[in-house]
């Protein structure tokens, strides 16, 4: 992982990409595999779990753009009614279209077919079908999560999740 200046979380790179930012003095080691260690004829050096740029870096955050992937990605392929993974998944709108309902982060969420069905062109209080989770909109450090699949319990205080 990288981190900013700040120890803000910025992206997460390869081992290789990691130990080259050191070499050159663009990084500080934060946190090493004790396990692990790159080795060379003539150095051995720690395995980079967490490095931070020496200098701070303005990165303007891309917009995350709305599509079904990303609230797929965002909801964890999970309907928001029942919870289920295990079934096709559709979008549904919290509120309709037909009753004004955006396509926006907050009025759009993944809904498996029997469920989407069951609500039909209603709200989900009208149709008694609450929802398990408020959809908001996704930060770059929810994406940066679902990207490395498992994350490491030294990261956890850089992303956010004591």
């Amino acid at each position: 992982m990288v981190l900013n200046q700040n120890y803000e979380a910025m992206s997460i790179c390869n081992v290789q990409r990691a130990v080259v930012l050191l070499f050159l003095g663009k990084a500080e080691l934060i946190s090493a595999k004790e396990s692990k260690r790159i080795r060379s004829v003539k150095s051995s050096v720690p395995f980079p779990n967490i490095v931070r740029l020496r200098v701070y870096i303005k990165v303007p955050y891309k917009k995350i753009v709305l599509s079904r992937k990303n609230i797929l990605r965002r909801d964890n392929h999970k309907c928001v009614y029942c919870g289920r993974a295990d079934l096709p998944l559709t979008i549904d709108h919290i509120v309709p279209k037909s009753k004004d309902g955006d396509d926006t982060w907050e009025n759009l969420v993944t809904a498996c077919v029997k469920c989407n069905n069951k609500k039909g062109d209603r709200s989900p209080e009208e149709a008694r079908m609450p929802i398990l989770k408020k959809p908001t909109k996704p930060s770059h450090i929810t994406f940066m999560k679902h990207f490395v699949g498992r994350v490491d319990d030294e990261w956890r205080p850089y992303l956010y999740m004591n």
